[in-house]
């Protein structure tokens, strides 16, 4: 946009009370109208005000999908404004009906369960190659001691395996196994047998072919169809995915799915509110019927079936894994170009809102440590 289409837009929205409002909230976060830092917010349209106020975080996603508005760096943009909580001072009246349906239905039946595998995991094997790191891992990698992505994910992969103490001959349970990227790990550096349940029939297909001849088996089916008993079990990043009705169960089918001397890891992202509900733009574009947990749905889903162990977060490490990712993919962008360009706006503005929002610590990474009678002489961390 030329410097006479934005006067002509300034010139156009500067006189309404929406306007005026937007720019006053978003001073407290130090960002300013058409100004010329990278966080900057950029208005190609005058509409753009009433529909953020009106639709709140849906409208404001939404807008930037259909190129109303944009900034240089999304991903500070982002963390500006979740910092300044600006997220808390809009709350439009037609959106209640999204926090009602979030908070009384149960969004994660069976049925339901499968969907987020369709519209999200069974994108194309070849968009998420280009995306992640080589394993194909999909969750937040540990850059502790790591300086490029293949080596978080790799630590990451390695921690858990540590936590859980690992031995030759243990058979796992992955629930929620991805690609098979920690299957295929422990089975090859700690000769563990494995067993990985998962609801994206792409993620299956591709992960036999990535583990054939390791002992791997990929099943395609909902957790809660699981009766066998396993000496050890890991969910890495499908928590999420079970919703507020359906904690309880999950740690119920966690439990009789564990040896009585068994460890279970827990890594998922989580919230600081257990009152909060769901992101409409996340759960209408990314994430259909996802549901954040917070610590305390967790401890209240585990109470009486587990003894909590150890409680680890590194959520900071999900913003640089998420800038990873989008460098990726922004590179990746020429080969990309069937998907279309809305497609990779809608893409761009996931990844990078997100990255604000671990980098703002609205959003946390926890993994925490379970087992089913507490562990004899106390349980150590080896990270």
């Amino acid at each position: 946009m030329d410097n006479s289409t934005a006067s002509e837009i300034s010139s156009r929205t500067q006189g309404s009370s929406d306007f005026r409002l937007l720019e006053e909230l978003l001073l407290y976060a130090d960002i300013r109208i058409n100004g010329s830092r990278p966080w900057d917010i950029q208005i190609h349209s005058p509409v753009f005000p009433r529909q953020v106020f009106s639709r709140g975080s849906l409208g404001l996603g939404e807008a930037y999908i259909d190129g109303l508005w944009d900034v240089e760096s999304l991903d500070s943009f982002f963390f500006r404004v979740l910092r300044a909580q600006l997220d808390r001072q809009i709350a439009p009246i037609r959106l209640a009906l999204h926090a009602l349906r979030a908070h009384i239905l149960n969004l994660q039946t069976v049925r339901r369960a499968w969907q987020v595998g369709e519209a999200h995991y069974d994108l194309g094997n070849d968009f998420y190659r280009a995306m992640l790191d080589d394993r194909m891992t999909y969750t937040c990698g540990y850059w502790k001691n790591a300086t490029t992505l293949e080596q978080a994910q790799e630590h990451k992969l390695e921690l858990v395996c540590r936590k859980l103490g690992l031995r030759k001959g243990m058979r796992v349970l992955d629930i929620g196994c991805g690609w098979g990227s920690f299957m295929k790990f422990a089975a090859e550096r700690y000769g563990v047998e494995c067993v990985g349940v998962t609801i994206s029939r792409a993620q299956a297909e591709y992960g036999q072919r990535l583990c054939a001849g390791l002992p791997i088996e990929f099943r395609l089916q909902d957790y809660r169809s699981m009766s066998e008993q396993f000496d050890r079990v890991v969910s890495i990043g499908m928590f999420e995915h079970v919703g507020r009705k359906n904690h309880r169960e999950y740690m119920e089918v966690v439990r009789r799915s564990l040896k009585d001397d068994g460890l279970f890891l827990l890594h998922t992202i989580g919230k600081n509110n257990r009152k909060s509900t769901p992101d409409p733009w996340i759960d209408k574009y990314i994430f259909p019927n996802g549901d954040l947990p917070s610590l305390g749905q967790i401890g209240d889903a585990v109470d009486a079936l587990f003894v909590i162990e150890d409680v680890h977060n590194f959520g900071a490490d999900y913003d640089k894994t998420l800038m990873a990712w989008y460098r990726n993919f922004d590179a990746a962008r020429p080969s990309l170009a069937a998907y279309g360009e809305r497609f990779h706006r809608m893409w761009r503005y996931y990844l990078l809102s997100c990255a604000g929002a671990f980098r703002a610590r609205d959003i946390q990474l926890w993994q925490v440590v379970l087992s089913k009678r507490g562990v004899h002489g106390g349980y150590v961390r080896h990270d």
